[in-house]
Order: structure tokens, then sequence, then C-alpha cells
């Protein structure tokens, strides 16, 4: 994989709002989860779960 760079003028710049409008709201969540997974990957490690033991107490 290689990364791309354009250099390209202020006024030519895209406008993202427009963008994720034009997606299906499908994409727009596929997308998100994505992300998600990344930035957790990011932040906490590979590792996935929770990082605690709970224990759920049935109150009568």
């Amino acid at each position: 994989m290689q990364a791309i760079f354009k250099k390209v003028k202020i006024e030519e710049v895209g406008n993202d709002f427009a963008f994720w409008q034009s997606k299906t709201p499908e994409e727009r969540l596929k997308a998100l989860e994505e992300i998600r997974k990344e930035y957790n990957s990011w932040k906490y490690g590979t590792d996935e779960g929770f990082q605690r033991v709970y224990r759920f107490v049935k109150q009568k």
C-alpha cells in the first residue's frame, strides 16, 4: 500500500458534508465502524472485549 498526496489550493478543497450525504446510511455506518475499530486498536491495543470481569447479580 502506498500513500498518495495531492497538493491543491484551499479554494479547490471538496466539501466533506456533501461527500457523506451522497453515501447510503449503510456505507456511513460501515465507515464509522471502521474508524471506531482503528481508534480502539490505536488507543487500547489489539485486545477486544471487556477489560474487566463483570458479575451480574439478580436482585429480588
